[in-house]
């Protein structure tokens, strides 16, 4: 009976062993499975900065002549203004014909960066290409057309620099 016994207490300690062993196993497998759920969101939250990043780089990439043509565009317009200036003598047609050459080598300039004008006048006004300024009735034109153009608008590749100021027929 003793021997007995002393098999019963060993099966119960070995059972409680069992048990304990098991509970551990298990709040270990809970463990593991938290600790890669951690790791995929981790690894999946690296891939989306990753991407991000990428795209940033290649925008900024892309469009880092845009604060240059910017402050270029004012200057473009005083060209644009001066060579529309009706010269009467020799002295002031060679000088209006070296503004033309300046004003045509910047162009070419930004040209190679990928600006370009905005084409306005007889196209159907398009509130992302233009800012309408004033409205008229035109009859040589269809109903909200652009008219006339005050100032040219600019494109750096997809993205409008300044919208063109217009006129729209109603």
């Amino acid at each position: 009976m003793e021997s007995q016994l002393e098999e019963n207490e060993s099966k119960s300690v070995e059972n409680k062993e069992l048990e304990a062993a098991n509970e551990k196993i298990a709040e270990l497998e809970t463990k593991l499975q938290e600790l890669e759920n951690r790791y995929l969101r981790l690894h999946a939250d690296f891939d989306n900065f990753r991407r991000r990043t990428r795209l940033e780089f290649e925008a900024a990439e892309k469009y880092r002549a845009q604060s240059l043509v910017t402050d270029l565009l004012p200057a473009l317009d005083n060209f644009e203004r001066a060579l529309k200036i009706e010269a009467e003598d020799e002295k002031a047609k060679s000088i209006l014909q070296g503004m033309e050459m300046v004003y045509r080598s910047l162009m070419e300039a930004l040209k190679k960066e990928g600006v370009e004008a905005i084409e306005s006048v007889g196209k159907p006004f398009d509130p992302h290409l233009h800012q309408a300024v004033m409205q008229a009735e035109d009859g040589n034109y269809e109903p909200n057309t652009v008219v006339e153009e005050f100032q040219k608008g600019y494109k750096l590749k997809d993205r409008v620099i300044r919208p063109a100021m217009v006129k729209v027929s109603q």
